[in-house]
């Protein structure tokens, strides 16, 4: 604000506030007029119809002559034309409501396909998005299937001996591993949208099945409850996993950040491994507990129960698949010798037990595998009140992890190939395969990544490589299960050790550190809390500290001083660019996320401390006074009412200091909520610019005209001296 003084003659004095933004928005001149006759303050009444004609022109020629300051001053740092923040156009409360949750829950807009669609169209859309085999199988090829059968043919291979492992590392007889190979994939290839995804159990979630069931029922003196209890949270899990997927709610998995998963899974991993050396030692009784502490506790108080033959074969076979896995990583095309290494290694130690019979000495064989596909389990379901709480709380926990392991492996090969998968049909499929596994004697699936990339590598072109994995494993369990009777379990230990090195990621780790410590701080209390305390604490400590993280970034956003980058229109943070350039006067800040009551406390006292010390610094370098205070909300997307009191507060203390608020581009909903609470009111919509440059061009001119306007006075009262 400044006076514009007209001096009549006899020295009687006309005195006019002038508003400058909104001054020099008047174009034409009954606005003038209007503007006049609202703001002239006559000292003497009698006066006002005899100046009023002349004092009008004296307007005009400020008018110009302050537009071509202005002007002058926005060719430095904006546009010669000033632009007002618009206001939203009003939306009805049902609109913007359905508005909200279509942004919420289907950012991908999945129904879009089904505009502008005939009636039976939509119906065919409907089952090809809930089937998609309906989609692509119509265009399948014979070149297709030649792939996929060699790509079937070849994860069958690891499938078998990974699935009879991975079931004794849930502490479950080792033919559910084959069941669980079996109807699983059947459903996936249906349900589906991966191509590459191979289907069928998991290390980390058959660790973390075992040991979280293991907490309450002993698996070797309850066995049949046991199994019970697997099928029951198996079927917990995809009803959990299903359910997300249709209601949409797959952010839920994006709390399990990068840094969480490449923890978690290490420590998972160095667990697994860790409990393999029961079966390499050779030993009956072993520790229950995963954490390392009790692990070689049990081990190193049972030396003289070790057994010299199952280290020796253990170590032995781990070698060679080690060398395998060795060979295919050198040479991609020579994948198939890691594939083929883990069925290999059961061939040779089988025939090698069966014609030296060393299981007489101490190695442990798997024993006799019931003949026959999977038998129904629907009616061994328990859902009995005792045993419900953990059913639910071991599936919930078990379903999130394969679902964020099996949709992190099948984006990360649609990338590879270029195509794109749905988050929350994988979900759909996930969990009606665990449904209709835990129905048919299986326990938890997913998509584990050693599996998928053997797929991958092996030239799969569909879903259809998992029927041919079925169709294998389904011969295997109707003819050649009596095979395995003589397989030793060390071989199976060292096919799970050479599995779970791989995805012991240090790789990442030393990547997190590189460029982020936060995320590699989160990633080490993961791997710590699953090695040294337990799976669930790991996961709890990693979770817990992913939304410590969300919950910093939302109650201590970023506030940025800026500047003037020099010979440009540009401003930018000045700890960003160190030929940043603040504009004298003027303190420039930017808000860096929605304000909300969780922030709007620390944004107040945040924003007055940029104040106190921009007057500091001003003060001791002796320049021009802190006369206006520029908020740019470009970055501001959202506002609660909390955050209006917050801005309203500010406002009253800017006041009171003798400086001017000003706001930079606040978005629609801000603009919305602003104008509703009164509060553009009390700022003055003119003092909202559209642009960083607009606001500086106008506190310029400000600053330029109140100074010209003081030595205007200064000569005045010389003049009158004299």
């Amino acid at each position: 604000m400044c006076d514009c003084v007209y001096f009549w003659p006899h020295y009687r004095t006309l005195t006019c506030t002038i508003n400058p933004p909104s001054f020099l928005a008047l174009t034409t001149k009954s606005q003038l007029q209007k503007y006049l006759h609202g703001q002239i303050d006559l000292l003497e009444i009698y006066a006002y119809q005899e100046i009023k004609s002349s004092f009008f022109k004296t307007l005009l020629i400020i008018k110009k002559t302050l537009s071509r300051m202005g002007n002058a001053d926005d060719g430095k740092y904006g546009s010669s034309a000033s632009h007002r923040v618009a206001l939203p156009p009003p939306q009805p409360f049902v609109t913007s409501l359905r508005n909200t949750l279509k942004e919420t829950l289907f950012p991908d807009d999945p129904l879009r396909q089904f505009k502008n669609q005939p009636a039976r169209r939509k119906v065919v859309l409907s089952l090809q998005y809930f089937l998609p085999i309906l989609e692509w199988g119509p265009r399948y090829t014979l070149d297709s299937f030649k792939s996929d059968l060699i790509a079937g043919i070849t994860i069958a291979s690891l499938a078998i001996p990974q699935g009879i492992s991975y079931a004794k590392l849930a502490n479950l007889p080792p033919i559910l591993g084959l069941y669980s190979s079996f109807v699983p994939p059947l459903v996936y290839a249906v349900m589906g949208s991966s191509r590459d995804l191979a289907v069928g159990t998991v290390a980390v979630g058959s660790l973390l099945m075992g040991s979280m069931l293991g907490t309450v029922v002993n698996a070797s003196e309850e066995p049949k409850l046991y199994l019970h209890l697997a099928f029951t949270a198996t079927f917990v899990a995809g009803l959990f996993e299903a359910a997300i997927g249709i209601f949409r709610l797959g952010f839920i998995v994006d709390f399990l950040s990068h840094a969480t998963i490449v923890g978690f899974m290490s420590g998972a991993a160095t667990v697994v491994c860790l409990q393999q050396l029961k079966g390499l030692l050779g030993l009956h009784h072993f520790t229950h507990a995963t954490d390392v502490l009790s692990v070689m506790r049990s081990v190193f108080t049972q030396t003289h129960k070790w057994r010299w033959e199952s280290a020796v074969l253990g170590f032995v076979f781990l070698f060679y698949l080690m060398l395998a896995r060795y060979f295919s990583k050198k040479k991609a095309k020579l994948f198939w010798i890691s594939a083929m290494a883990p069925l290999t290694s059961v061939i040779i130690a089988t025939i090698f037990v069966y014609f030296t019979h060393v299981e007489k000495h101490g190695v442990q064989v798997i024993g006799e595998l019931k003949k026959g596909i999977n038998p129904s389990s629907v009616m061994d379901l328990n859902f009995d009140s005792k045993y419900l709480p953990l059913a639910i709380k071991t599936g919930i926990v078990t379903g999130i992890i394969a679902l964020a392991e099996g949709i992190a492996v099948g984006r990360s090969f649609a990338m590879f190939k270029n195509y794109h998968i749905d988050g929350n049909k994988e979900m759909i499929a996930f969990g009606m395969m665990n449904i209709a596994g835990s129905c048919t004697s299986c326990y938890l699936t997913s998509g584990p990544f050693s599996r998928s990339a053997v797929n991958f590598n092996a030239g799969c072109k569909t879903a259809v490589s998992n029927i041919v994995m079925a169709l294998a494993v389904m011969i295997t369990l109707l003819f050649l299960t009596p095979l395995f009777h003589y397989t030793p379990i060390v071989v199976l230990s060292s096919i799970i050790i050479a599995a779970m090195l791989g995805l012991i990621d240090y790789q990442a780790a030393i990547h997190l550190w590189h460029v982020d410590k936060f995320d590699f701080f989160v990633c080490i209390t993961a791997y710590v809390g699953v090695v040294f305390a337990s799976i669930e604490v790991g996961l709890v400590l990693a979770i817990g500290l992913s939304i410590m993280r969300i919950l910093l970034f939302v109650a201590r956003p970023k506030t940025l001083l800026l500047g003037n980058i020099p010979d440009s229109k540009v401003f930018r943070n000045i700890d960003h660019y160190q030929n940043a350039t603040s504009v004298p006067g003027i303190i420039i800040l930017e808000i860096d996320s929605p304000i909300y009551f969780a922030n709007s406390n620390y944004l107040r006292e945040r924003i007055l401390r940029w104040i106190d010390e921009e007057e500091d610094r001003l003060k001791s370098v002796k320049e021009t006074s802190l006369q206006y205070v520029v908020l740019n909300m470009s970055a501001v997307g959202n506002i609660d009412t909390s955050g209006i009191s917050m801005l309203e507060e500010v406002k009253k203390i800017v006041d009171r200091r003798g400086l001017k608020l000003m706001m930079v581009n606040p978005g629609a909903e801000v603009m919305k909520k602003l104008n509703k609470s009164k509060f553009l009111e009390i700022i003055g919509q003119e003092w909202i610019f559209l642009t960083v440059g607009e606001a500086v061009g106008a506190c310029n001119y400000m600053l330029h005209s109140c100074t010209q306007q003081m030595k205007s006075h200064e000569s005045d009262k010389q003049y009158n001296n004299v």
